[in-house]
């Protein structure tokens, strides 16, 4: 059996047929795993990614737009950002690619020219297409994008730190870009971040830029996304820290 309907029309129909299920045991039993993982996996790093985002977070309204690229970052994202506004957050998915987040930026900013754009990243996803650059600069769009730089490719880092015995393959490039230079060769106003008081200061000075702003936040390499599940496991697998 199918059905051929409009999917707003079926769903206003389908809905009220649904009966509710509280799943109060399981939100709880969630936030409990929430607060274990909040806990930083490096006490003695100067800065954390959740510093990061609360006060990007802190010091922005409800309206803005938060853009990522693929990795850690993206994890911290979604689980960090503060704002919950529909069409305001807008990621690849686990089928997504490094280097989306500067191009769907400079997408958002166009289509949203009154909102503010905030597009997080790596150090490792930024390389892919900081080359957009050019195009921010070129049309003066405020887009403010903070680097969570761990001069790794994180996520895969975390992986094989975790599951392959720290041997480490493609993921620890030794890369020396300087991209507090490299924003300004391009035109960019830009700034380096290495405790949560230099972030809000720097934070605090791109929103009075009318251009492309870079924050390049320096954090631990040992910093990892929690909780985890194992590939190939279930939320019984379910790592805490």
């Amino acid at each position: 059996m199918s059905v051929i309907s409009d999917v707003k029309y079926f769903l206003e129909k389908l809905l009220p047929l649904v009966e509710e299920k509280k799943r109060t045991a399981w939100l709880e039993q969630v936030a409990v795993w929430r607060d274990a993982s909040i806990a930083s996996q490096c006490p003695a790093a100067k800065m954390h990614p959740r510093d990061i985002i609360g006060a990007v977070c802190d010091m922005t309204d409800k309206e803005t737009i938060y853009v990522t690229d693929v990795g850690q970052h993206q994890m911290w994202a979604a689980q960090f950002i503060k704002h919950r506004n529909t069409k305001a957050f807008l990621t690849s998915g686990g089928l997504g690619t490094m280097g989306f987040g500067y191009g769907a930026a400079i997408g958002a900013q166009v289509g949203c020219p009154d909102k503010r754009v905030i597009h997080f990243t790596g150090d490792a996803s930024f390389h892919m297409n900081l080359n957009e650059a050019c195009t921010a600069v070129s049309e003066e769009l405020p887009i403010i994008t903070v680097i969570m730089n761990n001069h790794v490719l994180g996520m895969v880092y975390q992986w094989q730190s975790s599951f392959y015995d720290r041997r480490y393959s493609a993921t620890v490039p030794q890369r020396k870009t300087d991209f507090v230079k490299l924003a300004e060769g391009f035109g960019a106003k830009s700034f380096r971040a290495e405790t949560p008081e230099e972030f809000k200061e720097a934070f605090a000075a791109a929103l009075q830029e009318k251009g492309p702003v870079w924050i390049e936040c320096i954090i631990d390499q040992e910093e990892k996304v929690l909780p985890m599940i194992p590939n190939g496991g279930t939320v019984e697998d379910i790592i805490l820290n």
